[in-house]
């Protein structure tokens, strides 16, 4: 396996675009493998919207690859979203690593904007059935019990043959939705144990739907931070994971030093993951920039130290 590390994107913190934009010419420059959007659409805070930063980073960037974790197809129509990845892959040149998933009932997208979480997953599993069918330059007539389209297709298709699909999420029937659908898994808040046990069903469940999974792709994201658990900025985010996730907050995050966050990265590629997105924790312009430049020089320089399972 080979392992890659990316960089995530929550809650927008940056003074001005500018800011934004700097940050992300330094991690295309350094070597950083790709860059992902959290989706949020309802938020007190600054949050991007996900799809519209894969189109503005197809423009901004030469190297990096970027993808969203993940986008509620839920809230989503296939058709659009199917012709939305289409169009940025192709103008990206192929970098583009759409993932997808039910996203969180515990969101306010949901009850703010009226819509139903009942049925969420069959309404996922056509979305995705849709789209990988229009990525793949069919003609789509599909009379399902949440959409209908009549000789439905789309041009110009994906640079990638095929698009890569990662989906996300642990329950059984996500794991059977990544089986038949993805060619790719991202972890939401498992832990290394946890998402080995999944890695595995995911195989399995792939095997019995007759489709290739390549054990390079299954992804974990965690937020980061050089310093300590008392410092305002992670004191505000556990407190935020802890509430819209139910989990301790040593779950989704590691502070401390490059050792540590190193030490977590192992742990899951002892289980069969092997591709990070990782989340540096700050606020505004400087945090943002020394957090990031801490990962380039103590995590992401000594990567190729990590050992294999």
């Amino acid at each position: 396996m080979a392992i890659g590390l990316g960089l995530g994107m929550a809650a927008y913190t940056f003074s001005s675009a500018q800011g934004y934009w700097n940050w992300v010419k330094r991690c295309d420059e350094a070597g950083i493998d790709s860059l992902w959007q959290t989706d949020r659409l309802i938020s007190k805070e600054p949050f991007l919207e996900c799809l519209t930063v894969m189109a503005g980073l197809a423009g901004a960037t030469k190297k990096v690859k970027f993808g969203m974790n993940v986008a509620s197809l839920g809230l989503r129509d296939p058709l659009m979203t199917a012709k939305q990845c289409a169009t940025i892959d192709y103008l990206s040149d192929g970098r583009l690593l759409p993932a997808f998933g039910l996203g969180s009932n515990r969101s306010r997208d949901w009850v703010g904007s009226g819509t139903e979480t009942k049925a969420r997953g069959r309404r996922m599993n056509e979305a995705l059935e849709i789209m990988s069918a229009l990525w793949e330059g069919q003609e789509v007539s599909y009379e399902g019990k949440h959409f209908q389209y009549d000789r439905a297709c789309i041009s110009p298709l994906p640079a990638q043959k095929p698009l890569p699909l990662w989906i996300g999420g642990s329950s059984e029937a996500a794991i059977e939705r990544s089986g038949r659908y993805g060619t790719g898994w991202q972890a939401a808040f498992d832990t290394p144990e946890e998402a080995g046990v999944v890695v595995e069903k995911i195989l399995v469940a792939a095997e019995k739907h007759k489709r290739p999974m390549d054990r390079d792709h299954f992804s974990a994201g965690f937020g980061v931070r050089f310093g300590n658990w008392n410092e305002e900025p992670v004191k505000k985010l556990a407190a935020d994971f802890e509430a819209r996730t139910g989990k301790e907050a040593n779950r989704g995050l590691v502070v401390g030093n490059g050792d540590e966050i190193l030490s977590r990265i192992q742990e899951y590629v002892n289980h069969g993951v092997s591709k990070f997105i990782l989340r540096p924790i700050g606020n505004g312009d400087a945090e943002m920039e020394d957090q990031t430049e801490q990962i380039i020089e103590k995590v992401l320089s000594r990567v190729s130290d990590l050992k294999e399972p």
